[in-house]
């Protein structure tokens, strides 16, 4: 039985010109779920945590910070500032003129 890692298989995925046309397009929904995960963990909440500060249930959480690369579901922006102010921040949303990204 062959075993595949997470590395390898994607790999093979982002060799594929489409795939990864698509993933690169989804990398700003990335980032921004990895710096929501980021910032939870830094301030020591748990998902439960914030679930009881926010009056909604811990797999809405979870959903809210796994949902990137789904575009089935993007969070509204007032959901991004609420996750913000429950762990202490605010939300900034920028425009960045492609030239220079």
């Amino acid at each position: 039985m062959i075993r595949y890692t997470h590395d390898k298989v994607k790999a093979k995925m982002l060799a594929d010109l489409m795939v990864r046309k698509e993933y690169e397009d989804l990398n700003d929904e990335f980032e921004l779920f990895r710096e929501m995960l980021r910032i939870r963990l830094m301030t020591g909440k748990t998902q439960e945590d914030l679930a009881k500060t926010l009056h909604t249930t811990t797999s809405a959480i979870s959903r809210l910070e796994n949902s990137g690369g789904k575009k089935h579901h993007s969070p509204s922006v007032a959901t991004l500032r609420k996750y913000a102010k429950a762990l202490g921040y605010h939300l900034k949303i920028q425009f960045i003129h492609e030239s220079a990204a």
